[in-house]
């Protein structure tokens, strides 16, 4: 197929061997949910940070218990967030909240409705005591110093419940790169102009910038002619003032696909321009001379949907070094392809009673029926060197929407 023409696998390879070193940056607290935590959230002190009383009743001394007391004169009574109280005589009690420091001298807290008041006199039910019952012991969860959250995780209201509870007013995030998503082509134009006969609106930029907003990336949108010479002029500045660029459109063999050539007229070393695969096939993808990443997707909407989720996300998880998220699904139905290219099928996942993920096919109407894809969930990937794929099996799933439970 021609030294040109890479396997999916080798796609990958690519893809992974040109991650970038993204910078880091120290954010506020309230701004860090959906960011890629850059350092590793250790304990302060330990979890909970003291013997913790969990129930609301009284303190006592098991001794005495187990001596055969069952009336307790209260001494005193402790809130939660008032110092540690202590229980100077064994054979009494303390009245003692959630949450507070467990006295000095008590051992076993026994809850109130296991118990009757009268008098200041606590006066124990024919119940079940156990020693060292509802207390939370100091460093029982975690010690001082060890791991809470590891570097690369996504963070979400529980990570930031941690940072708080650690005294993390600011915390170290994984700067995102800065990008750019160029539509090409004197076909299209913009969303709110009226096209002719033979135009069309820019769609596919629109769906990207949001895609890549879902991950955490605000980039910017510009727009290409069908002039060589503009073409090559407004990419060395892109060049420049972005860390990644996005191109739709203009990298098939027509006259007017140009941006193959003008890359390498600028210094961009080309890793790949055409896939084994079906749909998205003429994807070219490059780096810069000053490290600068570009990915020039196929003009057709599904194409470019399918290159945008199995290669662009692919290198922003690898950018950041965090874990890609494909996943297994169950093929619900036989489906047949016959060319030797890996397969990126439209499916819609049906999430079963049992738990289990199944895959639907949604059959379209080619790379260019970018409304089928408001009917599926995301792409099964069929492997090369097969034609037969059977109900039953199980095959990997890039998702772009959240799935429905189904019975």
């Amino acid at each position: 197929m021609g030294e040109d023409f890479i396997t999916y696998q080798n796609a990958i390879k690519f893809i992974r061997e040109n991650a970038i070193k993204l910078m880091t940056d120290n954010i506020p607290i309230n701004d860090s949910g959906g960011f890629i935590l850059a350092e590793d959230f250790r304990a302060d002190r330990d979890f909970p940070p003291f013997d913790r009383v969990t129930m609301d009743g009284i303190a006592i001394n098991y001794s005495a218990f187990k001596n055969g007391q069952k009336e307790f004169p209260i001494s005193k009574t402790l809130a939660a967030g008032t110092p540690q109280g202590e229980l100077v005589d064994r054979l009494k009690c303390i009245e003692i909240m959630t949450g507070a420091i467990l006295p000095s001298n008590t051992d076993t807290i026994i809850p109130y409705e296991d118990i009757d008041i009268k008098n200041g006199i606590a006066s124990l039910r024919e119940i079940a005591i156990s020693f060292n019952q509802n207390i939370h012991f100091k460093g029982s969860d975690v010690k001082q110093n060890e791991i809470l959250v590891k570097a690369g995780t996504t963070i979400s209201s529980a990570e930031i419940n941690i940072a708080a509870s650690i005294g993390k007013a600011t915390i170290k995030v994984k700067k995102m790169p800065k990008g750019v998503i160029i539509s090409t082509g004197d076909e299209l134009v913009d969303v709110h102009e009226i096209p002719a006969q033979h135009q069309i609106r820019r769609s596919n930029v629109y769906g990207i910038k949001n895609t890549l907003k879902e991950w955490g990336v605000n980039a910017d949108l510009e727009h290409l002619s069908d002039n060589i010479n503009i073409i090559k002029e407004k990419l060395k500045t892109l060049i420049e003032n972005y860390d990644f660029i996005i191109l739709t459109g203009g990298v098939s063999k027509g006259k007017f696909d140009f941006l193959p050539k003008v890359l390498t007229e600028l210094g961009v070393k080309k890793h790949f321009h055409k896939i084994q695969q079906r749909p998205g096939k003429p994807f070219w993808f490059g780096t810069s001379q000053n490290d600068k990443k570009i990915f020039a997707l196929p003009g057709n909407p599904v194409s470019s949907f399918v290159c945008l989720y199995a290669y662009v996300k692919l290198w922003l998880q690898s950018s950041l070094e965090i874990k890609e998220d494909f996943f297994q699904v169950i093929l619900d139905q036989d489906v047949s392809f016959a060319p030797n290219l890996i397969y990126f099928l439209e499916a819609k996942i049906n999430i079963k009673e049992s738990g289990t993920l199944s895959a639907i096919p949604v059959k379209g109407n080619g790379s260019g029926d970018f409304a089928n894809l408001l009917n599926a969930d995301g792409f099964l990937i069929l492997p090369q060197d097969q034609s037969k794929f059977k109900k039953g099996e199980v095959y990997p799933f890039i998702g772009y929407r959240k799935f429905k439970h189904t019975i």
